[in-house]
């Protein structure tokens, strides 16, 4: 599972839900900097660590012994929840796990050193495991 080992503020406030800032295009980590092949997002969404650690899952038995992958993403920013049947008032509710907030065009994984079928393959099948479109490219 993936989280911060320290962070400066426990609790962030709480953004803005527009969703014409959430569904412009990314400007940062959208090409592919590291392998030959990527998953790539084409629609916004918040992706939790259980979702990244399921799909890397999924694409690490795709590199067997050769093949390298490389994750884009680390779920930073909390988010908190009052437990249920709470009223309102008496503060913030307690830290309930980490997100990242994905906006489209950004990569998300990276595959090198296996077959293009192989690649792609699995990186449609972890795309399932994510709760936004996604879509694979390579490099050539």
């Amino acid at each position: 599972m993936l989280f911060p080992k320290k962070v400066k503020h426990r609790k962030w406030q709480t953004q803005r839900k527009s969703e014409k800032r959430l569904s412009r295009p990314d400007t940062r980590g959208t090409s592919i900097a590291f392998g030959t092949y990527a998953l790539k997002a084409t629609t916004p969404a918040r992706l939790t660590a259980n979702q990244i650690e399921a799909a890397r899952k999924v694409i690490t038995r795709a590199t067997a012994k050769t093949g390298k992958l490389w994750i884009r993403v680390f779920p930073d920013r909390p988010i908190t929840a009052k437990p249920a049947e709470v009223g309102m008032g008496s503060g913030k509710g307690d830290l309930k796990h980490f997100v990242f907030e994905v906006r489209p065009g950004r990569v998300l994984f990276e595959l090198d050193g296996v077959p293009e079928a192989v690649a792609k393959a699995h990186l449609i099948q972890a795309g399932t495991k994510l709760p936004m479109k996604t879509t694979v490219v390579s490099r050539h």
